[in-house]
């Protein structure tokens, strides 16, 4: 029997994949790590089992992990911690005996000039260091990341970035999520995947879309990257956020956010979700 555990299950991605995992393993071989009580009661309900545990505890992550072979890192949601609470994570599963984690890196984390790459790429170092055997889960940008402002964009007229002409290879928390499921359950044991949509389209494409889909008028208006910081601010950011989605968005445009070689549709064996069908479900 091979136990699989899923840490931040209480997450947006970390749902999905417990979800996609129990159409692969036995149910009774999962087990989602949780912080409240609420997430807990939800599982139970799925029956899925559940462990408490928080990525700044190492000696309750130890005892969360006792008998667990093969474990999801999910990423913290936490930048600027990530690196210390991802390296509690390692740390613990080396101590627990975890024999292999899968973690959500970030598309091409070890070359990429992307400010919010630095913590993947130590992540990814300590993973490398910790002798635990490790597929990096390397996921571009959510779809979801581009809608997120889309009653905003219709509102204004104006979706605002700084990628210019940058195309982004976009793709689903879902089509992600189930990404993560496959390699969890075996079989690509080691790999370095590079993952992302199968499409590619640029932010001004993206706004002709939203247009196309609302039958509202909206323009990509292209800032540079301090204009867009400030204008994240007054949009109610924090400035550190803003500053790093900012770059992001300034770092697409020098192509950090694609990737063709359509990985992701080849590990879960569909296409990714076109960001037109992403559009219309968010409207």
């Amino acid at each position: 029997m091979t136990t699989y555990l899923v840490t931040g299950a209480s997450g947006q991605l970390g749902h999905r994949v417990i979800d996609a995992l129990a159409t692969r393993v036995a149910k009774s071989d999962i087990i989602a790590l949780v912080r409240s009580d609420k997430a807990a009661e939800d599982y139970a309900a799925k029956g899925i089992a559940t462990r408490f545990g928080d990525y700044t505890d190492t000696t309750a992550l130890e005892a969360a992990f006792a008998g667990v072979d093969r474990l999801l890192l999910i990423s913290s949601s936490e930048v600027g911690q990530r690196a210390v609470q991802h390296g509690n994570v390692i740390a613990a599963a080396k101590a627990a005996g975890v024999s292999f984690i899968a973690y959500t890196s970030i598309l091409n984390a070890q070359d990429s000039t992307m400010a919010l790459a630095e913590e993947h790429k130590a992540t990814e170092d300590m993973l490398a260091a910790s002798g635990i055997a490790h597929t990096l889960l390397r996921n571009g940008w959510y779809s979801e990341n581009i809608t997120m402002t889309l009653g905003q964009d219709i509102e204004l007229g104006q979706h605002f970035g700084a990628a210019g002409a940058g195309k982004l290879a976009t793709a689903t928390r879902q089509d992600y999520a189930d990404a993560a499921a496959v390699v969890l359950a075996g079989g690509h044991d080691g790999a370095v995947l590079e993952l992302a949509g199968d499409e590619a389209y640029t932010l001004a494409e993206y706004a002709a879309l939203v247009t196309e889909l609302s039958g509202k008028a909206v323009a990509y208006t292209d800032m540079p990257e301090a204009a867009f910081t400030e204008a994240l601010v007054g949009a109610g950011l924090p400035a550190g956020f803003a500053a790093i989605l900012a770059d992001s968005d300034a770092k697409a445009a020098e192509g950090a956010l694609f990737d063709g070689s359509k990985t992701l549709s080849k590990l879960i064996g569909r296409p990714t979700e076109p960001i037109a069908k992403t559009i219309k479900a968010a409207l």
